[in-house]
């Protein structure tokens, strides 16, 4: 078991390394399932791997200048209030409403993947080409930070996938300083959550630095493949990845007869139709036009 714990932790890290997001949706269930941890302890536990991880897979990102470090600061900083008071907030919801929140959690996160960044922006640039501010609004950027790190200190999740469309969008940046600045944030957001959760739960740091290890082992594999590998492959197949354990984790906390009723299906099949929806039409903007 403590094999297969360590291998799945390698994939925290290089979800985090490539995608700059992905951590907390693969460490949650593994500390939960493989490892057999509570729901909150397992929550509390991801923030710590995750926090750690992030730094370690920011480094290259930062050595190759591909962080915009006062956007991130900026960012972070209103994460992290939202972070610690949504931390807080978990002492007081039980842990299966917890997990429940997260596989919704992640079924949103999947379509946002599936559905990629959106077209109609400038093409990536040279980091040194563009301003170290690229900030637009800061009413919009505090309002997103603290919503994302209430949602991260809350569940354990939501941190990178929501971040990096943020920066994108409200920071102006483009996808590859996005995920590199996104860890940064990740790891303010994460430290901070922790910090609302530590005076509730009662950490197992053996398993954690494990844990930890492994992933950031694979975050630095992970951040040097950025780039090399095509995103929109990894975006997708990662995606209906984070599907199919969104289901697992709902299947395991909804009793028998949620799943007998018929709303239960026919929300889970417009989510899978949104899913699709949002490939087919990821793809068709992708597609080269012919005049």
């Amino acid at each position: 078991m403590t094999v297969l714990v360590v291998g799945a932790s390698l994939l925290i890290g290089v979800s985090l390394g490539v995608l700059g997001g992905g951590g907390s949706i693969l460490t949650v269930p593994i500390l939960v399932y493989l490892a057999g941890q509570g729901a909150k302890e397992a929550i509390a536990t991801s923030l710590f791997v995750v926090g750690v991880t992030s730094l370690a897979a920011l480094v290259p990102h930062a050595r190759a200048r591909r962080v915009r470090w006062r956007t991130g600061l900026l960012f972070g900083a209103f994460s992290m209030a939202g972070a610690y008071g949504g931390g807080r907030l978990a002492e007081h919801v039980p842990g299966g409403v917890l997990l429940v929140g997260f596989a919704l959690m992640m079924l949103a996160t999947a379509v946002a993947m599936l559905r990629g960044p959106r077209r109609g922006r400038a093409p990536d640039r040279p980091a040194e080409a563009l301003p170290e501010s690229g900030g637009r609004t800061l009413g919009g950027i505090a309002a997103k930070g603290l919503a994302v790190g209430a949602v991260t200190g809350l569940v354990g999740s939501g941190g990178g996938f929501l971040v990096v469309p943020a920066l994108a969008i409200l920071g102006g940046l483009p996808m590859g300083l996005a995920v590199g600045t996104s860890l940064l944030v990740i790891a303010m957001n994460s430290f901070a959550g922790l910090a609302g959760h530590v005076t509730g739960v009662t950490i197992d740091w053996g398993l954690a630095l494990t844990v930890t290890a492994a992933a950031v082992l694979g975050s630095t594999a992970g951040a040097r493949l950025a780039g090399r590998i095509p995103q929109d492959t990894l975006r997708t197949a990662f995606g209906w990845f984070v599907v199919a354990m969104g289901v697992l984790v709902l299947a395991r906390q909804l009793p028998p007869a949620v799943w007998a009723h018929p709303a239960t299906w026919a929300v889970l099949g417009a989510g899978c139709g949104s899913a699709a929806t949002a490939v087919i039409g990821s793809r068709a903007r992708r597609a080269p036009r012919h005049p």
